[in-house]
């Protein structure tokens, strides 16, 4: 069995639990910067933006693995356009980070329209996770188009985890406040890494649980619950025996979760998740789900901005799709 004490090695190690957690906590707040000014933050991009063929790459398909991107197909001759174009502007600003907006001009961008199959404009597509999905043509109601908007924002949190950077005007007016003194949660969330680094497990998933229960997107407990909680899942399983039922038994999701969380603890992200992006892709169903939100779980393990999670995001919508 392994030792109580087990090591994370190699996949995200105690001491860079809090860095992470200031990394992606100042992304968000340069996010709800640019969502205060509409000004873009440094390697960003704004809510609203023209998006050209050569940098869709990394203006669309890129950005989709962080944030769902709507895609507003227009041309300068087109009335319609004139009228859905600005209401998709204001709906973007207003959702505040829950979606971005990118605008194409078809008669520049011949490719592109051709590529998505576009048969009329206005058209209007999103792209999640590097994986296109048609929305509606022509200038439909607000309504219709809020309700459309609800769905999206919602399958690419579900099936993704995919949640953008949500941010309203109080939040914008906090996040660009002056930075406050250390907050109340230092010293739990100093506990919870010593309990965790002297293999208290449950200790260290209260600690933290404890920490969101009142500040729910604290990064730093976020990221600690998701490797005390992996930690716990594995402590007690022996990886010769669950290494071999899952070779045996391919079909047995279960079993390849198991082998899994092994393998991210280990410092294999990629079998780990590649093993349950294959899992999602022969099953359906409860097993389908189980094994896409264990898939989901050890995103949270590695941190959204990791090059291996972007590139397995993308394989997860492949197999959804």
């Amino acid at each position: 069995m392994q030792p109580r004490n087990m090591s994370m090695s190699g996949v995200v190690d105690l001491a860079a639990v809090k860095a992470a957690g200031e990394a992606k906590q100042k992304a968000e707040q340069a996010r709800a910067e640019a969502a205060r000014t509409g000004r873009a933050p440094a390697g960003g991009a704004r809510l609203v933006y023209d998006v050209d063929e050569a940098g869709f790459q990394q203006d669309v398909l890129q950005r989709s693995t962080e944030v769902p991107v709507v895609i507003d197909f227009w041309a300068e001759w087109c009335e319609p356009c004139k009228q859905l174009g600005p209401l998709l502007e204001r709906l973007a600003n207003e959702y505040a980070g829950a979606f971005v907006l990118a605008k194409i001009d078809v008669d520049a961008n011949q490719m592109l329209f051709q590529q998505f199959g576009v048969q009329g404009i206005p058209a209007v597509f999103a792209v999640v996770a590097g994986q296109p999905i048609p929305l509606f043509q022509g200038a439909a109601p607000e309504a219709q188009i809020r309700q459309v908007l609800d769905q999206l924002v919602q399958a690419a949190e579900q099936q993704f985890g995919i949640v953008g950077a949500q941010v309203d005007a109080q939040d914008a007016a906090e996040q660009s406040a002056p930075a406050p003194a250390p907050g109340p949660y230092d010293a739990l969330l100093e506990a919870a890494s010593q309990a965790l680094d002297a293999g208290d497990l449950g200790g260290a998933v209260q600690a933290y649980k404890n920490v969101l229960s009142d500040d729910p997107a604290n990064p730093e407990a976020k990221l600690g619950l998701a490797q005390a909680e992996l930690l716990r899942r594995v402590q007690d399983l022996d990886p010769q025996a669950v290494r071999k039922e899952a070779a045996d038994n391919p079909a047995d999701v279960p079993a390849q979760i198991r082998a899994a969380d092994l393998d991210l603890v280990g410092g294999h992200v990629e079998d780990a998740f590649g093993r349950l992006v294959e899992t999602v892709k022969r099953t359906a169903g409860d097993d389908r789900e189980a094994a896409r939100l264990r898939l989901l779980e050890l995103f949270e393990v590695i941190g959204a901005e990791d090059p291996r999670v972007t590139a397995a995001r993308t394989a997860l919508a492949r197999v959804l799709f």
